[in-house]
């Protein structure tokens, strides 16, 4: 769920004040040229890379699946590779914006696919679901976290769509993992692996630049939706994602010019890590005070929304205030009982 600082709070620095619009390239680093892919929705964009390779090019994430968006990578190809071809395509999560036209790019340049394992294989199967193929037992997830019968049936309505934005698949990848190094034109990129927004979320780090492609993972003014979705019901991601963020903060340099999947190009890694896990940690305080009497999910989005959440944007709100309960409840902070109609009712331990 997006949230936004306010402009008085925010730490980071900003070293590029204009963006470039669709089939334009900046180049911010060396052989690292920033690329933007119109999208619907309140973010409207999303932030690709295409890195200079050595007898070719290397893409980081596509924009989703349109012939609208083919038409600009045709033109960025024109215009920007320098008649040589695009050779990998590496994704850093499963979603749509960032996956969508992966399996195109890949058949139109006889490209390679570089993923993670399980978002590779999560989104064969998000993207395999047809509208009929509405699990029951998904919808007895909605209804424990206490959603309505109109709110069921717009689920019901909704399911299958994920692949209408993601092209097929090659039926194989190259997979990454964690602290692997690839080189890419020359130079050592390391993978650092983050968890929470996605199962096992790339990021693409290079010491020589001083540089960090950040997909989903680290964004500058809003926080990625961490949720538990019905495909794991029981999951933790939240636990997951304060794990990685600690650890990236950890582990990565301060002085990185972090390149995230949308709005701008940022300095202050290790403050942007920090405000993320005290956000989360502060609505985990709030969700302890709001379940002083019992709760259902679709109860707690005060005490982890400052705005009111629309119809858009309501599954999204819900997994991850289910996420919030589920750390709650792995800290024993709060605890949880089901009525007879199963709905889930949390209250403080």
């Amino acid at each position: 769920m997006p949230r936004i600082y306010d402009s008085t709070e925010d730490p980071l620095t900003y070293p590029f004040e204009d963006t470039p619009g669709p089939g334009d390239a900046v180049e911010v680093a060396d052989g690292v040229l920033w690329l933007r892919m119109p999208m619907p929705g309140r973010l409207d964009h999303i932030n690709v890379w295409l890195l200079r390779d050595h007898d070719g090019w290397s893409v980081v994430d596509t924009g989703i699946a349109s012939d609208e968006i083919k038409k600009w990578w045709e033109h960025v190809y024109e215009s920007y590779c320098e008649g040589r071809p695009i050779k990998r395509v590496f994704c850093t999560h499963l979603h749509g914006d960032h996956t969508g036209l992966s399996g195109w790019l890949c058949q139109r340049f006889g490209a390679e696919l570089w993923m993670s394992r399980a978002d590779f294989y999560m989104c064969k199967v998000m993207a395999a679901y047809g509208p009929s193929d509405v699990p029951d037992d998904a919808i007895r997830f909605y209804r424990r976290a206490g959603f309505s019968m109109e709110r069921l049936n717009a689920y019901r309505e909704n399911f299958g769509k994920f692949g209408m934005r993601v092209s097929p698949l090659p039926s194989g990848f190259r997979r990454v993992t964690d602290g692997e190094y690839i080189d890419i034109g020359g130079r050592e990129w390391r993978v650092v692996i983050g968890r929470g927004h996605a199962p096992e979320h790339v990021c693409l780090y290079c010491p020589e630049l001083k540089v960090l492609i950040s997909g989903d993972q680290i964004l500058p003014r809003i926080t990625p939706n961490v949720s538990v979705n019905p495909s794991e019901p029981r999951a933790n991601p939240l636990k997951d994602w304060l794990q990685s963020c600690a650890e990236l903060r950890e582990n990565l340099p301060g002085d990185l010019l972090v390149l995230p999947a949308h709005q701008r190009l940022f300095y202050g890694v290790h403050e942007r890590l920090t405000a993320l896990i005290e956000f989360h940690e502060t609505g985990l305080d709030r969700l302890y005070d709001l379940c002083a009497e019992p709760k259902r999910a679709v109860d707690v989005f005060p005490a982890l929304f400052k705005s009111e959440i629309s119809d858009y944007m309501f599954f999204a709100a819900a997994g991850e205030s289910i996420a919030h309960l589920h750390c709650a409840l792995d800290r024993r902070i709060l605890n949880v009982e089901e009525d007879s109609d199963g709905v889930a009712w949390w209250r403080q331990a």
